[in-house]
């Protein structure tokens, strides 16, 4: 499971299990809002929306498991709530 939290002060991204144990906070980027995260097909990747500027909303994606490998996918003003299309 996936959630945003601002438990620590700071709106942020966790994962945890299915029963609840396990809360990882796998965004640790202080100082922006992290939210709206969506798992991967997958599992391998969440996607979220992101205000690292706190002005405008950012898509950005990272590894589920620790939050590594983070990349900004948009550059517009306003883009969040993303989701993953399958086919």
């Amino acid at each position: 499971i996936a959630f945003d939290s601002d438990r620590d002060g700071d709106l942020e991204i966790y994962v945890m299990n299915a029963d609840g144990s396990n809360q990882t906070n796998v965004s640790n980027s202080s100082g922006t809002e992290d939210y709206s995260p969506s798992w991967s097909p997958d599992g391998t990747k969440i996607v979220y929306s992101s205000t690292p500027d706190n002005l405008s909303n950012k898509i950005w994606i990272m590894n589920s498991s620790d939050g590594s490998d983070k990349s900004q996918l948009t550059n517009s003003y306003n883009d969040e709530s993303p989701v993953w299309a399958s086919q």
